[in-house]
C-alpha cells in the first residue's frame, strides 16, 4: 500500500459520501486533486490551511485509485507531490481523520493517523 493524504473541509467529505465519489475545486481548475505524503502533510496545511477549522485529513490508499496518480513538482520547486487525476473513488479512502490545527494555527499529524497501519 501506497499512503497518500488529501487535506478537506469536512463538509466536503460528508457531501462526497452522499454523493459516492469525492471531486476538490482543483480538479475542475487545474486537472487533478492534490495530495501530500505523511512527510509533507503538516507544512502544507501549515501553508495552505494555517488555523482553519472542521478539517478533515483523507488517507488513501493509492494502490485502490481508479484515477491515475503522477508524483510531479509545482513550478520553481523540487519537492515532488502525489496528484490525483481524476475523481476520487471513496473505497481508496481507508479513513477520514478530523485534523484542526494547534492552537497557534499549525498542524501536527493526528495520533489516529500515526495509529494508521500503512
Amino acid at each position: 500500500m501506497a499512503l497518500i493524504l488529501h487535506i478537506t473541509q469536512r463538509t466536503a467529505w460528508e457531501s462526497a459520501q452522499q454523493a459516492g465519489i469525492y471531486t476538490a475545486p482543483s480538479l475542475a481548475k487545474q486537472g487533478f486533486i492534490h495530495c501530500s505524503r505523511l512527510d509533507q502533510v503538516t507544512r502544507v496545511a501549515d501553508f495552505l490551511f494555517g488555523g482553519q477549522q472542521d478539517l478533515a485529513l483523507l488517507c488513501i490508499d493509492s494502490d485502490r485509485l481508479t484515477a491515475p496518480v503522477r508524483f510531479e513538482s509545482p513550478a520553481g520547486s523540487e519537492n515532488v507531490f502525489p496528484h490525483i487525476y481524476g475523481s476520487l473513488n471513496l473505497d481508496a479512502v481507508l479513513e477520514a481523520i478530523d485534523f484542526p490545527p494547534n492552537e497557534d494555527g499549525s498542524f501536527t499529524l493526528p495520533e489516529a493517523l500515526r495509529e494508521l497501519e500503512c
